[in-house]
């Protein structure tokens, strides 16, 4: 059973008249940890309550279920006829904590979600603080959602024969087939944090991927990269290599992926993720350092978060501090053999870079590119080096942003002694490498590989075709678009006036801890009367890690982000505020900035794209949903006139979203 997701099953009846040392046993025996005291008397208490409960009850028993996409494990799965329960043990607990409660939904959620067994089947989750006061069964809410997932009941250990009779009274469906559930594929698809927090456990891209075409397609780019390194080393040589891929389509999973399987100090396989994007630096870092921490803490270790972090910033690193480092000593090659460059198209270009050296680093004389220079270091190495550029298409929104033409210069140009291998789908127009890539035709040290593109977006369980939707209305192809929204069956885009009504609907929508927050353009500078304010500098890791109940977190929406907070992260639900500053015009989008007291036209084009990609990004972000507020403006006020909100109105809703009046 070592290659099962629990630690120990049976029957129902098998498992009461089995003793409880040979249960314990057969659970210790799977647990990856040191068997403390307190451990085996919570399993002891568990079983003492479920024997007592079970009594009379046909169905199977699972202790410690794993949920690698949250690793975590379920403390109970049971089945009986059509109903799976899902229950979580305080044992000792005499209240409910608001934070067990969303543990135990998300448990129910993951299996709905993606374990394709418990599909469309009624799942129960329970929470159960053994010495709570009694509490009256009273009528049992089924989800109000489009799955038959209960809202979380709460009972102590006297009250769960009870409840498990009142919810079996009133479902009928067919029985589940146990032996099939046990064989069902677990399919899920985990934010970033969740993914980089498993991968860093030692969890494989497999375990906490979908098992689908796009998933596969995930694993077989992984595969790809690895074999471009391990033949790199083998033959001494020096590679780069271009991932691209559609937004979601788990670029970052890959580089997170290779980092972690060829991060080891004890040998010449050593890597670093490296990314230019801070705030995804940022909450990466301190979501693996608090995991460590409370990993630790349940281990009876306790580990300060310095101690924690001193390995994780070595494994993520600021692409910026990587290029300092290189700069004090420029003859001694780096400790790592492979680097991996997330969102490598926002590298900067020569002008970028040499104006930055001369203002911050008293270089006047340094003329390279970024990509030039990241190059040369990992160039010094005598033997075989690695570079994987992870590439998205449209995602440059800053000035200065290079691009992807800018690194196969630098390859053509400086280091013609290194091979390339390119994604087939980098020709796109959306990567801006057409020109330059002409010229490496027919060249032998350049190889195509189809396997090194990402065509399914993994951002959304929900729907595949939510970048393609918003390429088509940025792209302003609006039968395109009405035809592909028309696609998107579970994945709700919803439009309205009123931002009080969005915060009703995402509040509505979540469930457990999925995460919801406001995110605005950075050239949305006129909604400050309804209280939204971009100036004040946002803290990602409060942002994006934090809880319910801490008002810098974007459960709280007030705080919001911008496309450089979110690019690169995620939410399960968003509400998009739209300002006046991208407004579509028979003629295209017209892109505004605020500057003194009225708004001005956008003329140059790099800027342009610049913001049609900010938009790109923010209609991007959600996982499960999305409702975009457009403002009804105000008459009274020349800066908030309702032409200017009106037409971004009534364009998405000539596509056929959803409105809320």
């Amino acid at each position: 059973m070592s290659n099962k997701r629990w630690f120990y099953t049976a029957s129902i009846p098998e498992f009461l008249n089995s003793k409880d040392d040979q249960i314990i046993g057969a659970i210790a025996s799977k647990n990856p940890f040191r068997l403390e005291t307190s451990q085996r008397d919570a399993w002891l208490e568990e079983i003492r309550i479920l024997k007592k409960s079970l009594l009379n009850f046909k169905g199977s028993i699972f202790f410690e279920y794993s949920i690698p996409r949250l690793g975590k494990r379920i403390d109970v799965i049971l089945i009986v006829k059509s109903v799976i329960f899902i229950i979580e043990f305080k044992v000792g607990a005499k209240r409910f904590n608001a934070s067990d409660i969303d543990q135990v939904t998300d448990y129910a959620l993951d299996l709905a979600n993606f374990h394709e067994e418990s599909h469309n089947k009624y799942i129960v989750p329970i929470l159960i603080a053994t010495r709570a006061p009694n509490i009256p069964i009273n009528e049992l809410e089924s989800s109000s959602k489009n799955d038959k997932v209960f809202q979380p009941i709460f009972i102590n250990s006297a009250s769960l024969k009870e409840l498990i009779n009142k919810i079996l009274l009133t479902q009928k469906d067919s029985q589940i087939n146990t032996s099939l559930w046990e064989k069902g594929r677990y399919c899920p698809t985990p934010t970033i944090v969740e993914a980089a927090t498993a991968l860093y456990n030692g969890h494989s891209v497999d375990e906490i991927s979908r098992s689908d075409a796009g998933a596969k397609n995930l694993s077989l780019t992984s595969k790809t990269v690895a074999e471009i390194i391990k033949y790199s080393q083998e033959n001494s040589r020096k590679t780069i290599c271009f991932v691209t891929g559609v937004p979601g389509a788990g670029k970052t999973l890959v580089g997170l992926n290779i980092a972690t399987s060829h991060f080891n100090k004890e040998s010449e396989l050593y890597s670093v993720f490296l990314s230019g994007n801070g705030p995804l630096v940022e909450v990466l870092r301190e979501a693996l350092v608090r995991d460590k921490v409370a990993k630790e803490k349940l281990q009876g270790n306790k580990i300060s978060k310095k101690e924690a972090g001193s390995e994780v910033q070595m494994f993520i690193q600021n692409v910026h501090h990587f290029r300092d480092d290189c700069l004090i000593d420029t003859e001694r090659a780096p400790v790592e053999h492979v680097a991996l460059f997330d969102e490598a198209q926002r590298a900067w270009d020569l002008k970028q870079t040499a104006d930055f050296m001369k203002r911050k680093k008293n270089r006047p004389n340094f003329n390279m590119s970024e990509p030039e220079f990241l190059i040369s270091c990992l160039d010094r190495h005598k033997d075989w080096a690695v570079v994987v550029c992870l590439v998205g298409g449209g995602q440059e929104i800053n000035r200065g942003e290079a691009g992807i033409s800018e690194w196969i210069e630098a390859i053509k140009n400086s280091f013609p002694h290194w091979n390339i291998c390119l994604s087939s789908q980098l020709t796109d127009t959306e990567y801006g490498a057409g020109k330059v890539l002409q010229k490496l035709y027919n060249k032998t040290n350049v190889t195509f590989k189809d396997e090194l593109h990402l065509a399914v977006s993994m951002r959304s369980f929900r729907a595949e075709n939510v970048s393609l939707l918003v390429k088509q209305v940025l792209d302003k192809n609006i039968e395109e678009a009405r035809r592909t929204y028309r696609m998107l069956n579970q994945y709700p885009i919803v439009l309205t006036r009123s931002l009080s009504k969005a915060k009703k609907w995402l509040k509505k929508k979540a469930r457990g801890s999925e995460r919801y927050g406001i995110i605005v353009s950075s050239q949305a500078e006129r909604l400050k009367p309804y209280a939204i304010d971009i100036r004040p500098k946002v803290n990602p890791v409060h942002w994006f890690l934090n809880g319910k109940d801490d008002v810098r977190s974007s459960y709280y929406l007030e705080d919001v982000a911008t496309e450089f907070h979110v690019q690169g992260l995620e939410l399960d639900w968003t509400c998009i505020m739209w300002d006046a500053d991208f407004r579509p015009s028979e003629k295209g989008w017209l892109c505004k900035s605020f500057r003194g007291n009225k708004w001005i036209n956008i003329i140059k084009e790099s800027r342009k794209i610049y913001l049609k990609n900010a938009y790109r990004v923010l209609l991007t972000r959600a996982r499960q949903g999305m409702i975009i507020v457009v403002p009804e403006g105000n008459i009274e006020d020349p800066t908030r006139l309702p032409e200017f909100y009106d037409p971004v109105f009534n364009y998405l809703k000539s596509i056929g979203f959803d409105t809320i009046e």
